[in-house]
């Protein structure tokens, strides 16, 4: 008897509760979408954001996940890699059995943020996987373009995965710095998956190794072994202002975590001149001078994941050159709720990935 393939999925049916076993039948891909039995899928700190169903902007204001378009049931997971399975009648440049990586941040291709190439942070109704269609938190998924498949070479594909989202995430913001010159710092805030990715490329995108702070020690000691010069405690006594009389201040700071703590360690870490760019989304608000704002000719630049091309460079740059090794625990899909919990609580250094 031929055996039955169901879609297994772990599904957001009620924010905050645990995710629900969902099983229906396979979906069959149309026009020139491509159908992929999934192999690895990290969990993102995005994730938490859908799960509590908000993102807190500060002063008590939130977008809501539900009105910003992520609707329930939601199967969560945007770091995809899988393998193909089955075609669309109109897929091209894409043959059943190939292992790929996924672009989740599809825009609408016709907003005009997507028409100048960043759908990433499509103004329209986007479809990206995971977060507004269904995502790789799942035996197979549905993606609805080939061109958001890629090839990743020689990279695992635990690793691959993670640069669907943390990698990219991590390298949009450097390159928004782009290279340093000889004798300027730069400062990371935030050890987390997205740090220590951005950590491990801080050198070959920036051309700086960088000092890093966070509150954890034992990620303080992650990013040491991920290529960090130097790992500060931020809440020390007196933290901030040896940071800045040893660099003079630093050229540049990038804040993967995001809070109001975080933003104010680097902010006031900028020399004149310095660029800040803004990456976490722990939540909450700053209060700024705008005279000191304007009369130290400080840059503060938003960047949220990247652009099709910067995860086709990233891929290049990740097996051109050797990269400190991403933490990564594997675990299997049927763990994703006691993953998602152990994130939340902070215990996780690096990724984890799940695996079906």
């Amino acid at each position: 008897m031929e055996e039955i393939i169901v879609l297994r999925s772990y599904r957001v049916a009620e924010f905050t509760k645990p995710l629900v076993l969902s099983e229906e039948s396979l979906p069959q891909p149309q026009g020139g979408e491509v159908l992929l039995k999934m192999e690895r899928c990290g969990v993102c700190h995005s994730d938490l954001h859908i799960w509590d169903g908000y993102w807190d902007l500060g002063g008590g204001k939130k977008i809501v996940a539900a009105n910003n378009g992520a609707l329930l049931p939601l199967t969560m997971g945007h770091e995809i890699v899988g393998t193909v399975v089955a075609v669309g009648p109109d897929a091209r440049n894409v043959a059943i059995g190939q292992r790929r990586l996924v672009f989740p941040w599809i825009g609408c291709g016709v907003c005009p943020v997507c028409r100048d190439g960043a759908e990433h942070l499509c103004a329209g109704k986007s479809p990206a996987i995971g977060i507004f269609s269904h995502g790789g938190y799942a035996s197979h998924v549905i993606v609805p373009r080939t061109d958001c498949l890629l090839d990743f070479g020689s990279l695992s594909a635990e690793l691959a995965s993670t640069y669907a989202c943390s990698g990219l995430t991590a390298y949009s913001a450097l390159k928004k710095i782009g290279k340093l010159h000889e004798g300027q710092s730069l400062l990371i805030v935030g050890a987390g998956g997205v740090g220590l990715n951005g950590i491990a490329m801080a050198k070959a995108v920036t051309g700086a190794a960088p000092i890093v702070a966070d509150i954890d020690p034992v990620k303080r000691e992650a990013a040491l072994k991920m290529g960090a010069r130097e790992a500060i405690d931020p809440r020390a006594e007196g933290a901030g202002k040896a940071l800045v009389k040893a660099t003079g201040g630093v050229a540049a700071a990038v804040d993967f975590a995001g809070s109001p703590q975080s933003f104010e360690f680097a902010y006031n870490a900028l020399r004149k001149t310095g660029h800040l760019v803004s990456v976490g989304l722990l939540g909450g608000q700053v209060t700024i001078s705008l005279p000191l704002l304007v009369m130290k000719g400080v840059q503060i630049s938003g960047s949220y994941v990247g652009s099709l091309q910067e995860l086709r460079e990233l891929l290049m740059l990740a097996q051109a050159q050797h990269l400190p090794a991403l933490p990564i625990e594997i675990r299997p899909l049927d763990a994703v709720n006691s993953a998602l919990s152990d994130l939340k609580a902070g215990k996780v250094v690096g990724r984890i990935v799940l695996a079906d």
